[in-house]
């Protein structure tokens, strides 16, 4: 049992482990349970060892198809219980933001437009974390903004605060330089405009969850009245993650 938040890897940049975060019961989150991370189609040689002796079995890709098709999913994805579940639905280009917009306003409303429109995907992610075989771990591109998302959506269900998860999608921001030297390094070509790239100030995060709270009265009451997740499945999360 790991008790390490990040994971090294050579190639993966924002593997982290969710354990440790302390619920408002008194509860704790299983370390070696429940990750978060970037690409795990950058997985190969040394790393893909170290990843396979985390002892993973379920394993959500929240990328689109397409973004699979043209960098990969995990290596040998019939060893795992998997599935590709892509909760956004409007494509944007991050390296093309328009650097006067404010940044983090806009990246809050992109996350509402994911969390609107991405219901569907959002309920089957969480609900194969419930009941898939453990540990599990979700993870899209860079492990920032769509994984992020779940994390906080799924630390909510378990009974943490709102500043421990605000802490932990903030935690990216400690791979923000490797996640930008890897955009350049694919697009030779190109110029990143936005300055912000790769950033995830918890910021972004708060004005997502206030806006979900607005919206719905509450996060917890957007996740159970609108994407659907009943009371026996936040159970079988609390059951799996968590420990007294």
């Amino acid at each position: 049992m790991t008790t390490t938040r990040h994971i090294e890897f050579e190639r993966l940049h924002n593997f982290r482990d969710l354990g440790g975060y302390r619920t408002q019961d008194g509860s704790t989150v299983v370390w070696g349970a429940l990750y978060r991370a970037d690409s795990l189609g950058k997985l190969a040689g040394a790393d893909w060892d170290r990843f396979l002796d985390l002892g993973v079995r379920t394993v959500i890709d929240l990328r689109y198809p397409w973004e699979i098709e043209a960098k990969g999913r995990i290596p040998e994805p019939e060893r795992f219980t998997y599935a590709n579940h892509s909760i956004e639905h409007r494509p944007y280009d991050q390296a093309e933001i328009d650097p006067d917009t404010d940044p983090w306003r806009f990246l809050a409303d992109r996350f509402a437009e994911v969390a609107e429109d991405g219901v569907a995907e959002i309920r089957a992610a969480i609900e194969l974390l419930a009941e898939g075989p453990g540990p599990a771990v979700f993870h899209c591109t860079s492990g920032k903004d769509r994984t992020g998302l779940i994390a906080a959506l799924v630390l909510t269900l378990l009974g943490v605060d709102e500043e421990q998860i605000l802490a932990d999608f903030a935690l990216t921001e400690l791979a923000t330089a490797r996640l930008t030297a890897d955009w350049h390094a694919a697009h030779p070509g190109r110029t990143m405009r936005w300055p912000s790239y790769g950033r995830a100030p918890a910021e972004i995060l708060r004005l997502t969850l206030a806006d979900l709270a607005t919206r719905h009265g509450s996060v917890h009451s957007y996740l159970t009245d609108e994407v659907g997740i009943t009371p026996a499945t936040t159970a079988r999360l609390r059951n799996r993650f968590l420990t007294h």
